[in-house]
């Protein structure tokens, strides 16, 4: 369990809070909007209603007790990275700030932010990579070069052994597990046999995943 600030009340903030509550954490919420604080308040371990660009605001909310501070507010970057700033100066241990651009990404970071989220972006990117790759069900960047994708396994897998598909060697792919219906195998050996509506998780990199998906038939 963590402990986690979440400032801005947005439609993003909300989501991510109620997904944060579900997983455990100790949530508390921060927004200058009593319309929006008042209906949701009891969701959470804390509610304040505060205009957080007022440092003498954040100070009454013990800023270094937080594991991770998240500042959501996208509309107002000038808010954004005052906040950004005024929370590392407090001893926030932990900065994640929302960003639109390439450019706000840079000033957050410049001014303290340990990690900068582009969530319209990332959708973005994930729903292009599935247009463009056959059976893709999901990915997970790792870095700029390396992911984790949920594929389905080639037609003309099925009935081979891992050996004899050799991905690692003929797609520079690594199988992490396979997925059997409802079952998962968390090591699957050079032995294990491909049958029809497996999926496998794999690891390398994205370009060439996404290379192999749009290729396998």
């Amino acid at each position: 369990m963590k402990s986690i600030l979440l400032i801005g009340m947005g439609q993003f903030g909300q989501i991510l809070g109620e997904k944060l509550v579900n997983m455990g954490d100790e949530v508390m919420i921060v927004d200058k909007d009593e319309d929006i604080i008042n209906p949701i308040a009891s969701k959470y371990a804390g509610a304040v209603i505060a205009n957080c660009m007022n440092a003498d605001n954040l100070k009454t909310l013990d800023i270094p007790s937080f594991d991770v501070c998240v500042v959501t507010i996208a509309d107002d970057f000038q808010s954004s990275l005052e906040i950004t700033s005024i929370l590392k100066d407090l001893g926030a241990k932990y900065v994640v700030s929302k960003a639109n651009t390439d450019i706000q990404r840079k000033f957050l970071i410049r001014v303290g932010a340990d990690e900068v989220i582009y969530p319209n972006r990332d959708v973005a990117e994930k729903l292009a990579v599935k247009l463009n790759s056959q059976k893709v069900y999901d990915y997970i960047e790792l870095d700029s070069e390396y992911s984790i994708f949920e594929l389905a396994v080639p037609n003309k897998w099925i009935g081979k052994t891992i050996m004899e598909a050799n991905p690692r060697a003929v797609y520079e792919i690594n199988i992490l597990t396979i997925k059997k219906g409802n079952k998962i195998m968390p090591t699957p050996t050079p032995s294990t046999v491909f049958e029809d509506g497996d999926k496998m998780v794999v690891f390398g990199n994205t370009e060439k995943i996404i290379t192999f998906t749009n290729k396998k038939k």
